[in-house]
């Protein structure tokens, strides 16, 4: 096998499954995955939708060939589900091994006899196994094409993330210039940031100052989306933007990338000059690895929102807000960081991406006025409170990434105010049937995007159709 797959799956499922395979007696278990396919420029992404675990001498019996084998009305039961729901058929099991593991004879055997048969019911699913030890996992994955892949890599996503495979690897050698970043987080911490795709959606005050902290800390691959053009009012606060880049009419993802390029000349970045909602800047991000959402647009936070929970790539929401009375008199200043990931920290849930923005935000600026909308005033910003949401976010982004510190307590979101110099731990809601952080979860390309569109000038065109949130919005009773 020359293929690879990798495999992703959020934290709580992977603890499960876990404590369902190592009990503590050293047996053999059994169970099967449904997940999400995805393809990543042609490579392939599986991720973990849910488990179904195998009683055994139920759903897990003796075998004619092995030890255990899974039970044929229990396959039929889950391979007919996948092939319904579009999803991959991943059966599993456990051998009593730590660091290192892989598929006995026996069971490479069984998998020849029994996976062509399974890929035929599966109808163009993904179908196959893989196999754990306590710290590692390997996969046989039957693609619909007759090729097969082993794992690239399995990656547990929740707090923090976690990567697991077949066997220990080796890091690349970083260079000299990191030499004091890896006298905290080793050489492999550093390999790990190196081969990190990253996301920055709104490359504005915060967004500037995330770019640069990234390309600092040697992330390789930067995705870059902003439609904006800099202005004179953004000087104050957008890091690397000059008088000359206003005459100029520059974009702000172009002054990011100079910015970028100055601090690391060897990192790779994609520049998306367009709304996020544009189909090729949507497709960038369901490729990544993180992203930092530092646009505040409703636009921006309903596609991240979407892309975390349907495509598991971790995100953090960052931003400052300022509000006055209607004297003008200062009531609060605060920055807020909230992360996003597979199932938690959903922004539908928790209120922060409100409907009745979003549609406004759907209008042209002659639709708003006809309806006497009034035109958006902007909003106050100052660079030192963007510091401080763009420093936790990344920071929080290189301690979890990295796996520097476990899982601890609720998940919260950080709302620092400044003021009364509190910091607020906020745990956000989840909501049982939430259109995101449920229905959304682990689909991949099963499901479209949310308002992405093929050419983002149709969003922003007057119409006699309803626009594309309408639809949205009585589908999932917002």
């Amino acid at each position: 096998m020359t293929k690879t797959c990798d495999v992703w799956i959020g934290e709580a499922d992977h603890r499960a499954l876990m404590a369902h395979l190592y009990p503590g007696d050293r047996d053999e278990y059994g169970a099967i995955l449904r997940a999400g396919i995805v393809d990543v420029g042609g490579r392939l992404r599986l991720l973990v939708r849910d488990i179904a675990t195998a009683k055994v001498g139920v759903d897990y019996v003796g075998g004619q060939y092995g030890y255990r084998a899974l039970k044929p009305s229990f396959i039929h039961t889950h391979i007919t589900r996948c092939r319904d729901e579009r999803l991959a058929y991943l059966a599993v099991h456990n051998h009593d091994c730590d660091e290192w593991v892989d598929f006995s004879p026996i069971d490479v055997e069984s998998h020849e006899r029994g996976y062509p048969a399974l890929r035929d019911i599966g109808k163009g699913v993904p179908v196959g196994a893989l196999v754990y030890g306590r710290r590692s996992v390997e996969a046989d994955i039957w693609l619909p094409d007759g090729t097969r892949a082993k794992l690239g890599e399995y990656r547990i996503i929740g707090q923090t993330i976690s990567r697991l495979t077949a066997r220990p690897c080796s890091a690349a050698a970083p260079g000299s210039a990191y030499d004091r970043q890896v006298r905290m987080f080793g050489k492999t911490g550093q390999d790990i940031l190196a081969r990190a795709k990253v996301a920055i959606v709104g490359l504005g005050g915060v967004g500037s100052l995330v770019a640069e902290y990234a390309a600092r800390l040697g992330i390789g691959e930067l995705i870059l989306i902003d439609p904006d053009e800099i202005e004179d009012t953004n000087l104050s606060r957008v890091v690397g933007a000059t008088a000359a880049d206003v005459a100029a009419r520059r974009r702000k993802t172009a002054i990011a990338a100079r910015l970028i390029r100055a601090a690391n000349p060897g990192v790779k970045i994609a520049e998306y000059p367009v709304d996020v909602l544009d189909a090729d800047a949507a497709a960038a991000l369901k490729s990544c690895d993180y992203i930092f959402l530092c646009a505040d647009s409703m636009r921006a936070r309903l596609l991240v929102n979407a892309v975390s929970h349907q495509y598991f790539v971790p995100a953090v929401q960052l931003g400052a807000k300022i509000a006055t009375d209607d004297r003008g008199a200062l009531v609060d200043a605060m920055s807020a960081v909230r992360a996003v990931r597979p199932g938690e920290g959903c922004l539908w849930c928790n209120g922060f991406i409100p409907s009745g923005v979003l549609a406004l935000e759907s209008k042209s600026d002659e639709e708003r006025k006809a309806q006497a909308y009034g035109t958006h005033e902007p909003n106050p910003s100052v660079i030192t409170m963007n510091a401080i949401a763009a420093a936790q976010g990344i920071n929080d982004f290189l301690f979890d990434y990295l796996g520097l510190r476990e899982t601890v307590g609720d998940w919260r979101y950080e709302h620092m105010h400044f003021l009364s110099r509190k910091t607020m731990k906020v745990v956000p809601r989840r909501e049982e049937e939430c259109s995101d952080c449920v229905q959304r979860y682990g689909r991949g390309d099963a499901l479209r995007l949310p308002g992405v569109m093929a050419k983002i000038s149709e969003v922003q065109k007057p119409s006699t159709r309803k626009p594309w949130w309408t639809n949205l919005m009585a589908r999932f009773g917002r």
